[in-house]
């Protein structure tokens, strides 16, 4: 009896917990979304179930406009967003993992933000969350942008990454979530990481053709992972396998639990107002090799925060002399590496007049593992994007790749090769 007493009691206490205001948040549905106006001033609206907290703000390169939420589903009409209005291309939207979700406005030039308010639920409405939009000069929105972000103004000549991409309520994209650990590789074999870039939520570059770089250097890293696995004296693996937003630490610490000895990450931007064509190849740098390559080290560091995710300062753990020592050691065989890639790929497809750089990407900065990114080339020059457009093209590059990963581990067997 008194244990059926106590028991009583914990369910009354459980029940009216659960009617207390604030200790369950009940979940909040953007039920519909649409766009008014013109090219002079542009509204978005958007329906939700509930009030809820937001930022909004604006982005450079291409011209955005970023609606964060906290985690919120969508229940819109499938092909919601792709009508242009006004100063809005088309608008997209889904989850980021960890409890956000995300609202992107794509703008058809700079634009800024008029103001942002919520319309509280009326009698038969739900309550609404509109953005007023309206156009500015280029020079008004970028001196705008580094004013807000305590920064200079992004580099003209540099392409920016896109926040977030379209993503249905019935497939939300998977959450950033840690990658999980592999087995040991075979006794012998030479560990190599392929990271292709961006995934997921986020896109990266895309070309006037839409072609997005997301997919490009997936399709890439998966024709170097077969020509790898090929000659069976590799351990292959992959940061990501399919679509799917990884942050940029997570891609560095897979390379260390793997053990890498050697980690590629993949990737092919744009260039605005500029005509830039070709493959280049970065190892890292504590200074960037030049002012192009420093913009881009740092628009790709974003990524993270773009993508809705700010990691802070660098890892501690890579601080420190011994671990400077390591790191040190680890350059070298990048650069070691990247003149034998830059020799192997050179016949396969053009490079740029500077293809050997050092930068300060985040996903060089394993400590311990020979690290290097490569820009297959840029989605915003036609004949780089009909390359990397190509099955037959991506093919070649990868076979060119892989015989440049056997020039650095078996020179012996490089120079054999027919």
């Amino acid at each position: 009896m008194v244990l059926d007493h106590v028991l009583l009691v914990l369910i009354l206490i459980l029940f009216a917990l659960a009617l207390m205001p604030g200790t369950a948040a009940a979940e909040v549905v953007a039920k519909g979304a649409r766009l008014g106006g013109d090219a002079s001033h542009t509204r978005f609206t958007a329906d939700i179930s509930k009030p809820v907290s937001y930022s909004v703000y604006v982005l450079p390169d291409p011209y955005r406009v970023i609606v964060d939420l906290p985690d919120v589903s969508f229940d819109l009409v499938p092909g919601s967003g792709r009508k242009a209005m006004g100063l809005i291309s088309e608008y997209r939207y889904g989850g980021l993992g960890q409890g956000r979700s995300r609202i992107v406005l794509d703008a058809t030039g700079p634009v800024l933000i008029e103001k942002s308010y919520l319309v509280p639920a009326k009698k038969g409405a739900s309550p609404q969350l509109v953005v007023d939009i309206i156009p500015t000069s280029d020079e008004a929105f970028r001196a705008s942008f580094a004013r807000d972000n305590g920064q200079p103004a992004p580099d003209d000549g540099m392409a920016g990454l896109i926040a977030a991409t379209a993503r249905p309520a019935a497939a939300p994209p998977e959450p950033p979530a840690a990658l999980a650990a592999e087995p040991a590789p075979a006794p012998g074999r030479k560990v190599i990481v392929i990271d292709p870039g961006h995934g997921g939520i986020d896109p990266g570059a895309i070309s006037p053709g839409k072609l997005r770089e997301k997919d490009v250097v997936l399709a890439v890293g998966h024709e170097l992972r077969k020509a790898l696995q090929a000659t069976g004296r590799y351990d292959v693996r992959m940061t990501r396998e399919g679509d799917r937003f990884l942050p940029l630490k997570a891609r560095v610490q897979f390379a260390r639990d793997s053990k890498a000895d050697l980690f590629i990450s993949l990737h092919a931007d744009m260039v605005r107002g500029q005509s830039v064509r070709g493959a280049t190849l970065y190892t890292l740098s504590d200074t960037a090799s030049d002012a192009e390559a420093e913009a881009l080290a740092q628009k790709e560091n974003r990524a993270d925060i773009i993508a809705g995710l700010d990691f802070g300062n660098e890892n501690p753990e890579i601080t420190g002399i011994l671990i400077d020592l390591a790191q040190r050691e680890s350059k070298n065989h990048a650069v070691s590496f990247s003149k034998k890639l830059a020799a192997e790929i050179a016949p396969v497809t053009e490079m740029t007049g500077k293809p050997l750089r050092a930068a300060g990407f985040v996903v060089l900065k394993a400590p311990d593992v020979p690290s290097v990114l490569m820009e297959l080339g840029f989605l915003s020059d036609p004949a780089d994007a009909e390359r990397l457009a190509s099955p037959a093209w991506r093919n070649r590059l990868a076979a060119a790749m892989a015989r440049a990963i056997d020039s650095h581990f078996s020179p012996a067997l490089a120079a054999s090769r027919p």
